[in-house]
């Protein structure tokens, strides 16, 4: 096992990877973009993916020969023992087909089914996050911190859907939610990809994200910043979250109880 002072000496090899992938993938990148139906949305999606992973898989496993990969970014549940390279080679890959600006790469190491380390790239403003675990989170290198806000009803919050085609119930979860958070949080925002909000909770932009999923790729990265630059993460129940919990919450540590008060009403 890798120990901390590991996880720092591998963290540059990552974040080269993960620029590379992000330039190469900025490369097929336009605003001009118009898909005219699904097959054309699904076939642009799935280029994407492999055009990325084509830089990104090569130079990890390089970077980190021991570790495994698992192949579908929309896997969930737990993971087998030891190291594991969870990535998204374009997170937000319907926005950037669709010409907008929204997406990033992601790249997370998870030992024993616990993020220790991870690089997530923004190729269209050119800004890296970082952090490994015990370390703090890093925007280019200045540390991050979550918002100090006190009271949710300044607060700005969001969530978003992991994939297309979720079930009713969740989209009934997901309804209900936003309802809530409209009568308690001063504003909402719906979007995604996760990654691009929590983020936002990490730096102390945003002050909380929620979502119904377990999705992996799009929670792991996130979480690790969020909880290195101060805040918490549990389910929306307030209970330790894990990659077997039903669904996820970020916030900022002193906003939290009160998210959890509004969250867990939903049943």
């Amino acid at each position: 096992m890798l120990t901390g002072a590991g996880d720092e000496a591998l963290l540059p090899a990552v974040v080269t990877a993960v620029q590379s992938a992000g330039r190469h993938i900025k490369g097929r990148f336009s605003s001009a973009s118009r898909l005219g139906n699904r097959d054309e949305i699904l076939a642009a999606l799935h280029a994407n993916d492999e055009e990325s992973l084509g830089v990104l898989r090569g130079m990890l496993m390089q970077a980190r020969p021991g570790a495994g990969w698992v192949e579908d970014e929309l896997e969930v549940g737990e993971l087998p023992p030891g190291e594991w390279w969870i990535t998204d080679p374009v997170e937000g890959n319907i926005n950037h087909i669709h010409g907008m600006a929204d997406w990033c790469v992601t790249a997370t190491l998870v030992r024993d089914n616990t993020p220790v380390l991870t690089v997530v790239h923004l190729p269209m403003t050119d800004n890296t996050y970082t952090a490994i675990r015990g370390g703090g989170a890093y925007l280019d290198g200045v540390r991050l911190h979550v918002s100090a806000k006190t009271k949710l009803d300044a607060a700005l919050v969001g969530t978003g859907q992991a994939m297309p085609g979720e079930d009713r119930e969740t989209y009934r979860r997901i309804g209900q939610s936003v309802t809530a958070m409209l009568e308690n949080a001063l504003v909402l925002r719906v979007s995604v990809p996760a990654t691009l909000q929590l983020i936002q909770v990490a730096a102390g932009r945003m002050d909380a994200f929620w979502q119904y999923s377990q999705v992996r790729s799009g929670l792991l990265a996130g979480a690790l910043l969020v909880e290195e630059a101060g805040g918490r993460i549990s389910d929306t129940q307030g209970r330790p979250w894990s990659l077997t919990s039903g669904d996820f919450l970020a916030a900022a540590s002193p906003l939290h109880g009160a998210a959890v008060d509004v969250l867990s009403s939903i049943s």
